[in-house]
């Protein structure tokens, strides 16, 4: 199935009827004989897997539910709004519980205060960060004025991006113009860091391009091209990324041009890690159709696109992005999910964990064929320059990937990956994946075995629009399999469920790594751990920064905790998922080790700081940067 898919048009009435699954495939039995074959796998586990996930989102009171437009949903195109939107986590309002903001794309977004025991309540009305009148995109949480709370940042399609400063007290005042940034384009992904390490953070705004025309939907959102997947073919429709530098008192400078960044393609989202050790912030940005770029930082002056240097290839259709040390050796390593290459051919389940053997022409992708990686991408960093691509051999391909989230949801001291996954109508159902890391050697396919899959215990699709057969209007590209055929009268079609983003967090302060997502069109999922339950003598560790000369936030410092005689490596960036930054804790799984024997900050102003008065485990460490 190719992007140039072609649809009927089809009349929609406000009647919902009987419910017809489309596509029309026996999912049950589908998964029923995944999680047989996943089971088989055990012996291969040199880790933990004895634990599990329950969806806990009726017991949490949170009630959101995302809204798509109609572009993808009954006036279906292949436009770029099926990307969906971010999670956002940070504790708005200071009482040490982490609050949960939904990107939405129709009716509004939403805040949600924890209240403890995994219980939550809307503040959105009171907070101010709704946004109802634009179709939201991403958020990112971060503290721009180094006054102690996390203020917000939020991108939207041609509504204008909007920046919220708290009070401290988890209200919102909207600083858009004043700030400076208030631009008004197809944005996307959001990073806040310290470029230039002078204490403020800055930001990088992500922009994909001009995939709508100047028309309005009822929905108040402008409608997708037609050809909106052929758009990255000409350059008249770029929309560069932005980066703003912090000025200082909540005002920010465009400084994308003097710092020299101008990557080709659309930008979906980025990252930023010190990869080569000289203490300032290089960039990865994504290029969702075509070469993604890695900018090296020059002393927080200038950036240069070091990408053919460094890189053995990129990911043709990437769409998320994660730094991380996955081997423990101290370096940080990349991943980078690659979503768009598995649009060009509809696979059966038993090659979702191969790479896209389907591809069309150099010249829809921009760039020849040997260039590109089509599917997921793990940079190993050997610390030598030019680094390694191993997603093959580590197992961490997937199908229909979206963001990758990165915890220890095990606690062992390697880091796991949770993988966003599906895309919804008209396609077939997509599996999220789990990636459980065997010690560094490899990722193993684990969501069957601690409850990730199937979701909401085996409910797998959700009404997606109410349809009336015997109106419906066929487009000449019309299908047999469209969803009304076979049928007559009025009709609900059934879509698969898929997710887009999701935040990994101690949603419940008991000790263990939690998962909250993003779903497109549907209710989000709270998946909640039983691990410190079920083994209650886990040890692990919570970090959190205050800066002084550095940001407050720590951006950019590298944290190292040794226990055990083991050394884990943190690289403190906020990027918690899929068009996603979040204000969390730096939370270590320390294995078997129940004593701490030292810790490591490298500041992004130079300092270093050790600790060695031996603090405990299972705890919440504040380390605060020597003046």
């Amino acid at each position: 199935m190719s992007f140039r898919l072609s649809l009927f048009l089809l009349a929609v009435t406000a009647v919902a009827g009987t419910p017809v699954q489309y596509p029309r495939e026996d999912v049950p039995a589908l998964l029923a004989a995944r999680r047989t074959a996943q089971q088989k796998t055990v012996s291969d586990f040199q880790v933990l897997y004895q634990f599990r996930f329950t969806d806990e989102l009726t017991a949490s009171g949170i009630t959101f539910v995302h809204r798509m437009v109609d572009d993808a949903g009954p006036d279906y195109k292949p436009v770029h709004y099926d990307h969906g939107n971010g999670i956002a986590v940070a504790d708005v309002d200071g009482d040490g519980l982490s609050d949960i903001y939904f990107v939405n794309q129709v009716g509004g977004s939403e805040l949600w205060k924890n209240l403890g025991a995994g219980r939550f309540r809307n503040i959105t009305q009171e907070a101010g960060v709704g946004l109802p009148r634009v179709i939201g995109v991403a958020a990112s949480f971060a503290d721009i004025d180094n006054d102690g709370d996390p203020d917000l940042f939020v991108t939207t399609v041609r509504g204008g991006n909007h920046l919220f400063e708290n009070d401290g007290h988890g209200r919102f005042k909207d600083i858009t113009q004043t700030a400076g940034v208030g631009l008004v384009a197809h944005s996307s992904g959001a990073v806040f860091f310290d470029y230039n390490n002078d204490g403020l953070l800055d930001l990088l705004v992500c922009n994909v391009g001009q995939y709508t025309s100047d028309h309005k939907g009822k929905q108040g959102q402008y409608l997708g091209l037609a050809d909106a997947f052929s758009g990255h073919r000409f350059p008249e429709r770029y929309e560069f990324p932005v980066l703003y530098k912090n000025l200082g008192s909540n005002r920010f400078k465009d400084v994308t041009s003097e710092t020299g960044l101008k990557p080709v393609g659309w930008a979906g989202d980025a990252s930023f890690a010190d990869m080569n050790g000289d203490g300032f912030p290089d960039l990865y940005i994504l290029n969702m159709m075509g070469a993604g770029h890695y900018f090296e930082n020059h002393g927080g002056q200038r950036f240069t696109d070091e990408t053919k240097r460094d890189f053995p290839g990129t990911s043709w259709g990437a769409m998320g992005v994660k730094f991380f040390d996955y081997d423990n050796d101290g370096r940080p390593d990349l991943f980078v999910t690659d979503m768009h290459s598995d649009m060009f051919e509809n696979v059966g389940p038993g090659h979702e964990k191969d790479k896209a053997a389907t591809h069309p022409a150099d010249s829809f992708l921009m760039g020849p064929m040997d260039g590109f990686l089509f599917g997921n991408a793990l940079y190993h960093n050997t610390g030598k320059g030019k680094l390694d691509e191993v997603s093959g051999p580590m197992g961490a391909e997937n199908y229909w990937p979206w963001g990758p989230s990165i915890g220890d949801l095990n606690a062992d001291g390697w880091e796991d990956i949770f993988i966003a996954s599906s895309m919804n109508f008209p396609f077939r159902y997509g599996i999220n994946s789990l990636l459980l890391n065997n010690k560094g050697k490899k990722f193993l396919d684990s969501e069957f075995l601690v409850g990730i899959e199937p979701r909401r215990g085996g409910q797998t699709h959700t009404p997606w629009f109410d349809l009336d057969c015997d109106q419906a209007v066929s487009h000449p590209g019309a299908k047999a399999w469209a969803p009304c055929s076979g049928q007559s009268g009025k009709i609900t079609v059934m879509a698969p469920l898929g997710s887009r983003a999701a935040a990994i967090f101690d949603l419940d302060n008991d000790g263990d790594l939690d998962i909250v997502t993003n779903e497109f069109n549907s209710a989000p999922q709270v998946l909640v751990s039983n691990l410190t339950t079920r083994r209650p003598g886990i040890h692990w560790l919570k970090v959190k920064l205050t800066g002084t000369k550095s940001n407050r936030d720590g951006l950019g410092a590298t944290v190292r905790v040794t226990a055990g005689g083991q050394t884990y490596t943190h690289y403190s960036d906020g990027k918690s998922g899929y068009l996603s930054q979040s204000s969390l804790p730096l939370y270590f799984g320390l294995g078997d080790a129940d004593k701490i024997e030292r810790i490591e900050v490298t500041w992004p102003s130079g300092q270093k700081q050790t600790i060695t008065d031996k603090p405990g485990t299972n705890t919440l460490l504040q380390i605060t940067e020597p003046r």
